[in-house]
């Protein structure tokens, strides 16, 4: 089994969750969650964290031996700069072929997950990359209230309408080759990969922030965390 670099990038100020990636979910800095659950997974065999935050870096420093840091340089940290762009510079600087990009935002994502995703990736040869996907069952509108995956003259059950599926942003593989083709990190050829839908809950906002806390409260209590 290949061994796969872990690239999470961490910024310093969010624009809907102030302070969002160092903010306390059940006793720990949120972005925590994330470098523990990586840490965990079999398949991967180093953890790159990409950031501005001198308080992250300092954490890391502190609490994660074996997690690097790669400072994020000024004309990266525009709120407008894509995400392949950070990938891009990454790449840069690490030295190795194969990736796994995923979020501090993802801290119900299981490390079983991640593993068992890049086990589906590297058994076969079709695909070039591999992004997590959400299934979703409802009825779907586009802005001119058409819609669009399903005929209003016949009520299906939302279970057997056609799915839609979700780029949920929490597991993305790819290749150093797969990544210089297209400069995404979704490539030519992608594999979509279906997940549960508790692991792909992304802090986005503060409702999702308090969401996410209460999942955590239940999961404590129930000793799965």
């Amino acid at each position: 089994m290949k061994k796969f670099i872990a690239l999470v990038p961490m910024k310093a100020n969010s624009v809907r969750v102030r302070n969002k990636n160092i903010r306390d979910l059940s006793g720990f800095p949120l972005f925590y969650h994330i470098i523990k659950t990586l840490e965990r997974c079999r398949n991967v065999s180093g953890i790159y964290v990409n950031t501005d935050s001198e308080i992250i870096k300092e954490q890391i420093s502190k609490d994660f031996k074996n997690v690097n840091i790669i400072d994020r340089p000024e004309h990266l940290r525009l709120p407008a700069i894509s995400m392949n762009e950070i990938i891009a510079y990454d790449l840069t600087k690490v030295q190795e072929d194969y990736f796994i990009q995923t979020h501090a935002t993802n801290p119900l994502l299981k490390s079983e997950t991640i593993d068992k995703a890049i086990e589906v990736f590297t058994s076969q040869n079709k695909h070039d990359t591999l992004f997590s996907v959400t299934k979703i069952l409802k009825r779907f509108y586009n802005q001119k209230g058409s819609p669009i995956n399903h005929n209003i003259k016949i009520l299906l059950d939302t279970q057997n309408l056609e799915p839609l599926f979700e780029e949920n942003s929490c597991i993305y593989i790819f290749t150093r080759q797969s990544f210089e083709r297209s400069r995404n990190r979704i490539g030519i050829n992608p594999l979509m990969y279906e997940i549960e839908k508790l692991e792909a809950v992304d802090i986005d906002d503060e409702y999702d922030f308090f969401l996410v806390k209460q999942i955590y409260k239940s999961l404590i209590k129930k000793n799965i965390k």
